[in-house]
């Protein structure tokens, strides 16, 4: 499962968590581990990553000399030791509240054992392969070495979940919780009506999407659709839902009425 960096943070201010939508997604990723089904959890920066990023330009990797006069940061370098830690404080709310339903929970931070960036990125997946419902194994989107002279980049949710979906044994489902949004739309957000979901999206169907570029810098709504539909085509169902509505997931899951966007493969 992919928690959307804007579902789980406020856009607008940076470093601040929506704690009431985590606790309420936290609850129902509980009620899917009492049904017998383990959950690994992707998330991602929202305002605890890219906003600094995005100053930063740490998507580009290394630009020499770079400068950010009366910035908090004094360096490139020094951004993305910050916005590693900063990811470090956001993981640490979330696990807090999957503790609090508890879920024993394993954190594996990107920087400490992935290098290289898109889905074909470097790093063994290995510690998240048990199959105890009632662990939770987490990750995020994160800033990691790059073996080329961009020495570091930003290494998306999105890639991390094609991957682990893809890889390891026996994935029913990968879901994107995202936030502001029932899944893919025929037209802008802040125009769409409940008409407008495109409830089975491929990729001869067209859609408009929220993409926040004014602080995103892994690629939006674009990366899912891409990452999903590449994960789709291994016949794993691939599911967009609006995360301010977690209860949709426990009916997908438990094969119920429920609104939101399939991938198709």
């Amino acid at each position: 499962m992919k928690f959307g960096g804007a579902l789980i943070t406020k856009k607008d201010e940076e470093c601040v968590a929506h704690l009431e939508i985590i606790q309420n997604l936290c609850a129902v990723m509980k009620s899917i581990s009492d049904d017998g089904i383990q959950t690994i959890l992707v998330h991602g920066a929202g305002s605890f990553g890219h906003l600094k990023a995005k100053r930063w330009r740490l998507n580009e990797g290394f630009i020499p000399d770079m400068e950010h006069p009366g910035d908090a940061c004094s360096s490139q370098e020094e951004a993305v030791s910050q916005v590693r830690n900063d990811m470090l404080t956001l993981n640490s709310i979330i696990v807090k509240e999957l503790e609090n339903v508890g879920f024993e929970v394993r954190t594996h931070p990107p920087h400490q054992w992935a290098t290289n960036l898109g889905p074909t990125f470097s790093g063994s997946l290995d510690h998240f392969s048990d199959s105890d419902s009632s662990i939770v194994h987490v990750t995020f989107g994160d800033v990691v070495d790059v073996d080329d002279d961009r020495k570091f980049g930003i290494l998306s949710g999105d890639d991390l979940v094609a991957r682990l979906a893809l890889e390891l044994p026996a994935i029913e489902a990968l879901i994107f919780a995202m936030g502001g949004v029932d899944g893919l739309l025929k037209v802008p957000p802040h125009i769409a009506t409940d008409e407008d979901l495109i409830e089975h999206w491929s990729p001869d169907v067209n859609y408009e999407g929220l993409h926040q570029s004014d602080i995103d810098v892994t690629g939006g709504i674009g990366l899912k659709i891409m990452r999903g539909h590449l994960v789709a085509q291994s016949g794993i169902g691939v599911y967009l839902i609006n995360g301010e509505h977690p209860s949709r997931i426990l009916s997908l899951l438990r094969q119920e009425p429920w609104r939101g966007t399939t991938i198709l493969p």
